[in-house]
């Protein structure tokens, strides 16, 4: 299914990127078009150049403080998909990578790709033969069965682990 959905991708978005820049370019002009293009473009690269050291300061604060950075990674790479949305020649791909860049809307890209990753790492854990040992209750992890930093209450066992295969 994502093979097909990333084969969709790379079929129908250039195709669309193409038809875009053609009206644009029909309505505005030929020149006209691609000035507007390259201005976005250095727009857009002071944009990663300003946010990317804005998010440089901030993961070196969070690691300075002993905090995990995580939303400061994940800004990091949201900045970096933009910063390369920018620079692919099109208007949707400028549009989206603008979204990536600008602070107002950053959270936004940062909750749709946190709800993406969620889906797939769920995904891909329930494809996967080990599913069996990770349970998908919303209780959480079951007695005997791995802890995932819950207290698991059950009937504990103390008891000494005897291995055959050892020479005395």
């Amino acid at each position: 299914m994502m093979r097909l959905l990333l084969f969709l991708a790379f079929l129908v978005v250039p195709v669309l990127e193409i038809w875009l820049l053609i009206q644009v370019g029909q309505v505005i002009g030929g020149w006209t078009t691609v000035a507007v293009l390259i201005a976005v473009s250095m727009l857009g690269a002071w944009l990663v150049r300003r946010e990317g050291r804005r998010a440089w300061r901030a993961l070196q604060e969070s690691l300075q403080t002993g905090r995990m950075p995580d939303r400061e990674l994940a800004d990091a790479g949201i900045i970096l998909v933009g910063g390369t949305l920018l620079l692919t020649p099109g208007f949707l791909s400028d549009v989206v990578g603008m979204a990536c860049l600008l602070p107002v809307t950053r959270p936004a890209m940062r909750r749709l790709g946190s709800w993406f990753f969620e889906r797939r790492i769920k995904r891909m854990a329930a494809a996967s033969p080990y599913a069996h040992l990770f349970p998908t209750q919303p209780g959480g992890a079951e007695p005997g069965g791995p802890v995932s930093g819950r207290v698991v209450h059950g009937k504990v066992v103390h008891g000494e682990v005897l291995r055959e295969d050892r020479e005395p």
